[in-house]
């Protein structure tokens, strides 16, 4: 199932639309500069979402924030006002230690790729991969981000990666899937 999940075959297919991807998107850097989190790395695929962060208050409050304003937008968009956007549940995952940090932080960056997507992870626009990509070459990658915020998205984004100082890793990573239809669940 989360290989069809992450080849975005099956689910509401929302997040395919750029404009919907970029109302999620936005939402996960909002929380950032917000000081929710310090976000280490994220991907909104056409049907789930990857985050990796680093918590500064409880998860749920970050996963309902998240999820409430992007689904506000999003619904308002599809015309869809006052139905359920996200599935209830998200996929939570304590990451323990440096070398599950390095794993978790390829997985959702490379994520566009093993989906057949993209040839590169920083060719996905609706990721941390881009964004960092977009530091390094001063271009922008996301027009869709760039345009529904009026700035560059990668402002927000930190340049630093949290805890490689010798520190245990702490981050929580954490997957939000958009709701199946009872019909697709069988």
């Amino acid at each position: 199932m989360d290989a069809e999940l992450d080849r975005g075959t099956c689910g509401p297919l929302w997040l395919r639309d750029p404009g919907i991807a970029g109302y999620v998107e936005d939402a996960i850097l909002r929380g950032e500069e917000l000081g929710h989190y310090q976000l280490d790395a994220y991907v909104v695929m056409p049907n789930h979402v990857h985050v990796l962060l680093w918590p500064r208050m409880p998860l749920a409050r970050i996963t309902g924030g998240i999820k409430g304003v992007s689904a506000r937008e999003a619904n308002t968009a599809l015309r869809r006002v006052g139905m359920h956007f996200w599935e209830d549940e998200s996929f939570d995952h304590w990451v323990r230690n440096e070398a599950e940090l390095v794993r978790i932080r390829a997985y959702i960056e490379r994520n566009p790729v093993s989906a057949g997507l993209v040839e590169r992870p920083e060719d996905w626009p609706w990721s941390s991969a881009a964004k960092r990509s977009t530091r390094s070459t001063g271009r922008s990658a996301c027009a869709t981000s760039t345009q529904s915020t009026g700035k560059s998205a990668c402002a927000t984004g930190s340049t630093a990666t949290p805890g490689c100082e010798g520190k245990t890793a702490q981050g929580k990573a954490a997957q939000a899937r958009v709701p199946v239809s009872p019909e697709e669940k069988e």
